[in-house]
């Protein structure tokens, strides 16, 4: 795909930020659409900048007025299409950057910020968003293990027949599993692998989407047998076939 025809949306309600932002991207070759507040912004994903086409990333503000990033992010999130996000925010503490890796971001960036950093970003993240596309054209059998079945082109999943409701990043995590059964994966590796980028400190995020995950998939999340710690290093998923037979 031409990085000229890739459409980005700007929620930032400072203008001169905006503005800096949008003419270095354009710079780049990308299509560049600006929202001053949070309820515009979300009006703009919902319409995308064509009538058949979504946007292909999102560069949000935390600190918007109406609807603040974090609920921009939240809803972004429930949206059917998948919208890449990088925040920008002036909230530099620890537990503002959790969150929105939490909520889905993909990226986190404190302001003051370089453009040039933040332009090496977007495009780091087309760059993930390609391959993860190459690889799902590359696997469009899907996975069949044990009663799991993943279709990554259709982005679905099913477990004893049983349709699973998953986001994303949750849909990714487990594919990454399923593809390389009973391999043991540390935290920070799967921050790597599945989130693309090494978010040093904040493998606890990993945590939080395993143990959605395993609410999910497990018969009993408080005893898995699918998805298993291994203490002192991080996780391994054990196929259903396995998990039977070793009980």
């Amino acid at each position: 795909m031409s990085e000229a025809k890739r459409h980005i949306l700007v929620v930032e309600d400072d203008a001169d930020i905006a503005e800096l932002v949008r003419m270095n991207l354009a710079d780049e070759g990308y299509v560049v659409r600006w929202a001053a507040d949070g309820e515009t912004g979300l009006a703009l994903l919902k319409a995308g900048p064509t009538p058949s086409t979504g946007f292909d990333a999102l560069i949000l503000d935390l600190m918007l007025p109406g609807i603040d990033g974090l609920e921009v992010c939240r809803q972004v999130r429930a949206m059917p299409r998948y919208t890449p996000i990088i925040i920008i925010s002036a909230k530099s503490a620890e537990t503002h950057k959790v969150l929105g890796l939490e909520l889905g971001a993909d990226d986190y960036v404190t302001k003051p910020f370089s453009v040039l950093e933040l332009i090496a970003r977007v495009k780091a993240l087309f760059r993930r968003v390609d391959a993860l596309g190459k690889a799902a054209r590359q696997d469009a059998g899907g996975v069949e293990l044990g009663g799991l079945s993943l279709d990554p082109v259709a982005r679905e999943a099913r477990l004893d027949n049983q349709r699973l409701d998953l986001t994303a990043r949750e849909f990714d995590l487990l594919f990454f599993f399923a593809r390389q059964p009973d391999r043991v994966f540390s935290r920070l590796d799967l921050l790597n692998q599945v989130w693309g980028y090494s978010h040093e400190g904040y493998e606890h995020t990993v945590n939080t989407h395993i143990n959605r995950l395993r609410n999910k998939i497990e018969a009993d999340p408080a005893h898995p047998r699918l998805i298993r710690t291994v203490w002192g290093v991080g996780y391994k998923f054990t196929p259903a076939s396995a998990a039977e037979s070793s009980s």
